[in-house]
């Protein structure tokens, strides 16, 4: 039976790295690709195929994919876009510019590197695209607008992807993480200083009072319902694995409660519990 191949970015930590991980030792031969090349030096030294690939670098995403291609024989059985960065503040603080550097990673790196593996899946007659969704695809959250924002419209692009590539025997499929541990929110002290001008803001004590110590003090303490990078690389299998597989793989309690809650209650209960958080 001939090794199935899987294309994911973002493994220089947490889901990505796992995913790598935990797929080679289930028998995948795993591209696990990162932004920077001392990441990828980094994994090779561990045993794993990597490459340099940035959501918000298409001539990075050319390069990774015709090299994956190279060494497949033209083959690629599934990708998992997972790459992506937060952007902490309020809607009316972040800067046009902001929200569309954000939206280069986190959506027009996926819809571009999904068209250039699905030549490759087109030709085979099969193939499976996983895109790393949120709990926030899904339900909005006070102070992460920019990537709540992305998330929906990523959602929006996969279900209509879905649709469109069902002719072609190609899966789209939402992976959706509650809170996960990993660099993430410590990540987004980064692209915050970047982008937010917190102290010209007309939130200026707001920052102060409470926001401030959010992103600074609590990025590092975990969250009550906190899972390990290892219950998202579960749900990746899952989606890799299945026959037929879902539309959307949930994970972590928080999702699976705010996926029936949005189903269920009125939008202005949703709001209410929305500020209490």
């Amino acid at each position: 039976m001939t090794q199935k191949s899987i294309l994911i970015t973002g493994c220089s930590t947490g889901i990505g790295y796992d995913a790598a991980l935990g797929l080679k030792a289930a028998g995948w031969r795993v591209f696990a690709s990162c932004r920077q090349q001392k990441d990828v030096d980094r994994l090779r030294g561990e045993g794993l195929e990597s490459m340099v690939l940035d959501h918000q670098d298409h001539a990075s995403m050319e390069a990774a994919v015709a090299e994956v291609l190279a060494v497949t024989g033209g083959t690629l059985d599934a990708l998992f876009n997972n790459g992506a960065y937060g952007l902490v503040g309020p809607v009316e603080d972040i800067p046009t510019d902001g929200l569309r550097d954000l939206f280069e990673s986190n959506v027009f790196g996926y819809h571009s590197l999904a068209r250039l593996v699905i030549p490759a899946m087109r030709a085979q007659g099969h193939g499976r695209i996983l895109q790393c969704s949120s709990v926030l695809g899904f339900m909005a959250m006070r102070w992460r607008g920019a990537y709540v924002a992305s998330k929906f419209a990523l959602e929006g692009l996969s279900d209509v992807m879905r649709l469109e590539m069902s002719d072609a025997n190609i899966d789209v499929v939402l992976i959706e993480p509650g809170p996960i541990r990993t660099e993430f929110r410590k990540n987004a002290i980064a692209k915050f200083e970047q982008w937010v001008d917190w102290k010209s803001s007309a939130r200026r004590q707001q920052y102060e009072d409470d926001l401030l110590d959010q992103l600074y003090k609590r990025s590092d303490k975990p969250d009550p319902f906190e899972l390990g990078p290892e219950a998202v690389t579960k749900a990746v299998r899952k989606a890799l694995e299945a026959k037929r597989p879902k539309a959307r793989y949930g994970v972590t309690t928080p999702t699976h409660v705010m996926a029936v809650a949005k189903r269920l209650l009125p939008t202005a209960v949703l709001d209410w519990a929305a500020r209490k958080m």
